[in-house]
């Protein structure tokens, strides 16, 4: 049994190491294939990168050539284009230099020409040398003739000479100064006649009476006790917050109100009326209706100044003179309003300068404040144009408006184009039929007067006296009187105008000839 058992496990051993030996062979056969299988993918890997490389070893050559071929065709083309250049330059150099050899021809050529006249140049003025010196001897010789035969020297007919020509010298200068001496004492005239009538102007005297006074009617007779008050307190009060005389009379219902300036006399004027309307008239009340009235009239002013301002055009005006051309609606000059008077200049202005494309707003500026001196003139001393001409300097204007301002009535020298224009805005807003007061006898009588001289001429047909006065038409006979004399007689009649006749502004003299040529067909 024991040893079956043996023999069993020998058996058993014998198995179990004859398995391990077939195992070990095995493993080793199949490492063998696997390590035999691997070898032949590294080599066929191998393989393959080698072609690989191969290949991209090609493609980089095939790039390498491709790109050079390209450089060199690039290179080609910009040596093309360079030697095209150079070639240009070249050919351009070639035809300066043909001209220049051109123009080296041209001067030399000239060079010669100007030689040779030259040459002629200096031979004429040898020539001319020659000349003048036989002109001399024969001026001389004639000269000595000359004396001989008038018996007197040249130095005598000299003296003589200049002795006539001082006595004509003298009578053309005696007549010169006869004739300054006229046009200053007209001048002169003229000035003082300026000075006397704005001295009455600004004085005002009673025949301007209907401009310095304003009627305020009354409810009853009754009323001109309570505005006189116990003892006159009340009128007392009103002149002194106004500054207004009032006048209480017989006139029936009705109480005058007497001053220069216009704008208390508004005041007064509308604070009476309310007054009378509310029925409590006692100092204190006066005084408070006058103080709210002059607010009122203030704030009004300045209402128009911006109102004038806004219709022109006119941007940007200092409040004071937005104020001063305000105070001139109450202001009048010759019976024509002042303020109204101001934006017809601004607005001719403005015409005429768009007609002669100038600044046009600056234009209108300068015709709008023209007059603004007028608005302070009864309080501050001198001419309304020099007192308007400080005023609108003091609050920044331009110089060019300054000048026009300072110059509109011939105070200051017109030396600007704007000047001329206020002049003239100023003649034609003011002279135009209508626009001031003229009495209706003077005015025909101007027109007859102006018709009368037109007529006193020789070869004058007939006159006829136009536009209100400002032109004057003349039919001459052609049989008189030429195309030549026309002109004259024109001349004539506008200089015996201006001195036998008083007008504003200009007349124009027109002069009509006619020549007619009649035939009949028979």
């Amino acid at each position: 049994m024991q040893i079956s058992v043996l023999i069993f496990v020998i058996v058993c051993v014998a198995a179990s190491g004859l398995g391990l030996l077939v195992g070990f062979f095995i493993r080793k056969r199949l490492g063998e294939s696997r390590l035999e299988s691997a070898e032949k993918v590294a080599a066929r890997i191998i393989a393959d990168a080698e072609k690989k490389a191969e290949m991209l070893e090609k493609e980089a050559l095939l790039q390498a050539k491709d790109s050079l071929y390209q450089s060199r065709a690039e290179f080609d083309k910009e040596a093309a284009d360079k030697r095209a250049e150079l070639q240009r330059l070249d050919n351009r150099l070639l035809q300066r230099e043909n001209n220049i050899d051109k123009k080296v021809d041209i001067l030399d050529s000239k060079e010669v020409e100007i030689n040779k006249r030259e040459k002629a140049l200096v031979e004429k003025e040898k020539w001319v040398i020659g000349q003048e010196a036989k002109y001399q001897d024969l001026l001389a010789e004639e000269k000595s003739r000359l004396e001989k035969i008038a018996h007197i020297t040249s130095e005598e007919a000299k003296r003589l000479l200049m002795e006539r020509m001082e006595g004509e010298a003298r009578h053309d200068a005696a007549r010169r100064i006869k004739e300054i001496e006229d046009e200053m004492r007209e001048q002169a005239a003229k000035k003082a006649k300026d000075i006397i009538s704005l001295a009455i102007q600004r004085y005002a005297g009673d025949y301007v009476a209907e401009k310095t006074v304003s009627l305020v009617n009354l409810p009853n007779e009754e009323m001109k006790g309570r505005i006189i008050g116990r003892e006159g307190r009340n009128i007392r009060a009103l002149e002194a917050a106004t500054g207004i005389d009032l006048i209480i009379d017989d006139t029936p219902e009705a109480v005058i109100l007497s001053g220069f300036n216009s704008i208390r006399r508004e005041v007064a004027r509308i604070a009476l009326e309310r007054l009378i309307s509310d029925g409590r008239i006692h100092p204190a009340r006066i005084e408070e209706i006058v103080a709210k009235v002059e607010q009122e009239i203030e704030a009004s002013i300045k209402e128009a100044g911006e109102q004038a301002a806004f219709d022109v055009g006119v941007l940007g005006l200092h409040p004071e003179l937005i104020k001063m051309v305000g105070k001139l609606k109450y202001r009048t000059s010759f019976a024509q309003n002042v303020y109204q008077h101001s934006i017809e200049v601004a607005f001719l202005c403005g015409i005429m300068a768009s007609e002669l494309n100038l600044d046009v707003k600056q234009a209108k500026r300068a015709g709008l404040l023209h007059d603004i001196g007028k608005a302070v003139d009864h309080e501050v001393e001198g001419v309304h144009a020099v007192i308007g001409a400080d005023l609108a300097k003091k609050y920044g204007e331009s110089d060019d408006v300054v000048q026009a301002i300072a110059a509109h009535h011939g105070e200051a020298d017109s030396n600007s184009i704007l000047a001329v224009l206020v002049q003239a805005a100023d003649a034609l807003s003011g002279a135009r039929p209508g626009a001031r007061r003229e009495m209706f006898e003077t005015y025909v009588k101007r027109l007859e007067d102006l018709e009368k001289i037109a007529s006193s001429f020789a070869g004058v047909e007939k006159s006829y006296a136009i536009q209100a006065g400002r032109e004057v038409r003349i039919i001459v006979q052609d049989e008189g009187v030429s195309d030549e004399e026309a002109v004259m007689l024109s001349h004539d009649i506008a200089r015996k105008i201006e001195k036998e006749l008083s007008y504003p502004g200009q007349i124009k003299v027109t002069v009509i000839r006619e020549t007619r040529a009649v035939e009949y067909a028979k």
